[in-house]
């Protein structure tokens, strides 16, 4: 690996921390850990189609990007001069939305003679939990994303290890694809929370999956869904018009159900000091509801991000960047995105 074209700045840490993996175009700014802007432009123009394009993702970004990082740098009272580096997303993610997060922190770095800070998406989620906490390590860590459901063991926020992970698709696509199913719109993992906030948890039974040791799967209730939509419908063509709420209520907790049974087999076998949850899914009130009952049972503090921290965000990437600033573990600037997780 060669070196960074432009050396780091001394004694400085103000890190702008750039995220464009999927749809949404942010930039942060941290000083000495500390965030003082976290700025987000999110993309209307998939709602029609129940899902991402990724065309339309990366077209969006290049316009988003700049105005992004400018109302950043603003809102923080910072200017280009005072930057110390650059941390952005390198994956994964969709390719074409990466090249453009990627393309611009390159720009900014030779333009401002900066150092560059690759950040994997997924360890920046796990980053997230120490924005506003001292993290008591080792941490058990649950990440639940539209693309990631992982188990991982962090040891710090620099040295994590995946112990388990879904075999198929991830929690956040089974929730989305049950929003597309009962015609709820883009994207539904919300929509499916707040109507089962109505609905009876236990009303109708999803299946759970059949994994082995701490790895989860998904594809299965997603399909159980569609048959059994398919079938109460064919009954009755008002079925879903009627028992939406307790349909969602029933498939979330089962969703939620699966993910709380590998986390508790992974804390006997592990014992950890604390359990973290990350990842977009964490905005779910009843996942957040029933991790902390989790903790509580097993007596271990439950680091839980605020809001703004759950979905993708630029400030878990300057948070992870900030850490690899101070290791002086920068990235070459002919360094290129990966849409697959090297992990």
């Amino acid at each position: 690996m060669t070196a960074p074209l432009n050396p780091p700045k001394p004694n400085a840490s103000i890190i702008l921390g750039i995220e464009s993996s999927c749809d949404d175009t942010a930039a942060a700014i941290l000083c000495d850990g500390k965030i003082l802007a976290n700025i987000a432009a999110s993309q209307t123009v998939h709602e029609q189609y129940g899902g991402v394009v990724p065309e339309l993702a990366s077209r969006a970004h290049q316009s988003n990007i700049i105005p992004v990082i400018d109302q950043a740098l603003k809102q923080a009272g910072i200017s280009h001069n005072d930057l110390s580096a650059i941390a952005v997303t390198q994956g994964p993610g969709l390719m074409g939305s990466l090249l453009v997060g990627n393309n611009v922190a390159k720009g900014l770095c030779i333009a401002n003679n900066l150092p560059l800070i690759g950040v994997d998406h997924l360890q920046a989620h796990v980053a997230a939990l120490f924005i506003d906490n001292e993290v008591d390590l080792p941490m058990l860590c649950l990440l639940v994303s539209g693309g990631h459901t992982q188990l991982i063991w962090v040891e710090s926020i620099d040295r994590m290890e995946i112990i388990g992970s879904t075999q198929d698709d991830a929690a956040g696509e089974a929730f989305d694809k049950a929003a597309k199913l009962m015609g709820l719109g883009y994207p539904g993992g919300p929509m499916v929370d707040q109507l089962a906030k109505d609905g009876d948890p236990k009303k109708y039974a999803f299946p759970d999956s059949q994994t082995e040791e701490l790895h989860f799967s998904f594809s299965g209730i997603k399909t159980s869904l569609l048959y059994f939509l398919r079938d109460r419908q064919k009954e009755d063509a008002d079925f879903l018009a009627k028992e939406i709420s307790h349909v969602c209520a029933s498939y979330q907790q089962q969703i939620v159900a699966s993910l709380m049974k590998r986390l508790d087999k992974a804390i006997l076998q592990r014992r950890p000091a604390s359990l973290g949850l990350s990842g977009g899914v964490s905005a779910n009130s009843a996942l957040r509801e029933a991790f902390q009952a989790m903790a509580d049972k097993r007596n271990l503090l439950a680091y839980i991000p605020a809001f703004a921290y759950c979905t993708d965000n630029a400030a878990m990437v300057a948070m992870a960047g900030y850490h690899r600033y101070l290791r002086g573990e920068f990235t070459p600037l002919d360094a290129t995105p990966f849409a697959r997780s090297n992990h």
